[in-house]
């Protein structure tokens, strides 16, 4: 099987981690050693849940039960669907209520940057260093980092970029602004969180010149900083809100969300504004909605942030520089890369999953799933510890 992952299955890495899968549970994934290993990054924030969820595999195996794809998005009535996207709209302030749900997260920026260029009549984009939205064209051409994009240009024109949290550069931004798009909480660049009102900052600019602002929150959304959504952390409301990753539960999809007045703009002059096979599939519709309803009826974002408390109680180290982020979305920053890819290859060694960030070499990943229990995160705390412990600075 090894040798056939890398013939015939095209990489994104030189060295891939190569583990082998035989199933996954709860916290945990297993090799076909049946080696368990504790998991502290849940498919990058994309299993919120864990791994085979009762609710969530029950709810897939219904609808299994029903009808898989029957037609191209937007045409028919399909449940799961339209109470997914009703669910969001009851959970969201009143001028997020309508949802397009697509393939993938990148797929939802795609969309999102197409309504905001359709809505304003305008074409640049601004967006921030260091930022990351997805890997297409359109949201590669987003991306603030240069050394990931520049074999792939040309990529979309006019596109500003502008440092987050720098209240200086609100002023790149006017009537030539089709759109903002920011993470709520920066991920490729380390777990970056706004600081001093900056999201609302942003929010007051675009209303001056009549910008909309996008929130990407395919990583902070779905209650991992222990709201549904980062930006009520932040008393910010976007135009525009893109999610992804938790939001299926462990299925791909994604989703942007405005109001209705702004969704009718891709229904006509031009109609078919976006389209899409497979968005709002009904086996993954079903997974979302088990997810979000499990996520909003019971009190594991309230949890979310009690665990980090826990988690910055325990991980206290000489090698542990910093710990940045809010509730599961967290990273340890390290005094070097090479350190940090010690530690999160000596913790695989002992059965505990870390994994990178994009652009911050010197961070560790820490985004269990929002189920793990206090057992748990301390067990794999003290794995960190002592694997910390067998470095030298």
């Amino acid at each position: 099987m090894k040798s056939d992952f890398f013939k015939y299955q095209a990489q994104t890495t030189p060295h891939p981690l190569a583990m082998e899968i035989s199933h996954a549970s709860g916290s945990y994934i297993y090799d076909t050693d049946n080696k368990a290993y504790l998991d502290f990054v849940a498919g990058v924030s994309a299993c919120p849940l864990g791994h085979n969820h009762p609710k969530v595999i029950n709810a897939i195996k219904a609808q299994l039960d029903s009808y898989l794809h029957v037609m191209v998005y937007g045409e028919y009535i399909q449940k799961p669907a339209v109470e997914l996207t009703k669910l969001l709209a009851n959970n969201l302030p009143s001028s997020l209520e309508k949802t397009y749900l697509t393939n993938s997260g990148t797929e939802a920026i795609e969309g999102a940057l197409k309504l905001a260029k359709r809505a304003t009549g305008r074409s640049e984009i601004i967006a921030a260093h260091k930022a990351y939205h997805g890997n297409t064209m359109g949201a590669m051409s987003i991306m603030g980092y240069e050394e990931r994009k520049q074999a792939y240009r040309p990529l979309l024109p006019d596109v500003q970029f502008i440092t987050f949290n720098n209240e200086t550069d609100l002023e790149y931004i006017t009537t030539k602004t089709a759109c903002v798009i920011l993470e709520t909480i920066q991920g490729g660049a380390g777990f970056i969180e706004p600081q001093e009102a900056y999201l609302e900052k942003v929010r007051n600019r675009c209303d001056a010149v009549g910008a909309l602002l996008i929130l990407d929150e395919i990583q902070p959304g779905i209650g991992r900083t222990g709201k549904l959504f980062g930006f009520e952390h932040y008393n910010c409301i976007p135009d525009i809100l893109v999610t992804g990753k938790g939001l299926g539960g462990g299925m791909p999809i994604g989703a942007f969300t405005a109001s209705g007045k702004l969704m009718e703009l891709l229904q006509d002059n031009p109609k078919l504004g976006h389209i899409t096979t497979f968005g709002g599939h009904p086996v993954i519709a079903a997974s979302a909605l088990a997810t979000l309803k499990e996520i909003t009826e019971s009190n594991l974002m309230q949890q979310a942030l009690e665990k980090e408390k826990l988690i910055r109680k325990l991980l206290v180290h000489p090698l542990i520089k910093e710990i940045r982020g809010k509730g599961l979305m967290l990273a340890i920053i390290t005094p070097s890369e090479e350190i940090t890819n010690s530690l999160i290859l000596k913790c695989q060694e002992a059965g505990l999953i870390l994994f990178w960030l994009l652009f911050e070499s010197k961070a560790v990943r820490i985004t269990p799933p929002l189920t793990i229990t206090n057992e748990e995160i301390s067990k794999g705390c003290s794995i960190i510890i002592k694997a910390l412990s067998t470095i030298e600075d």
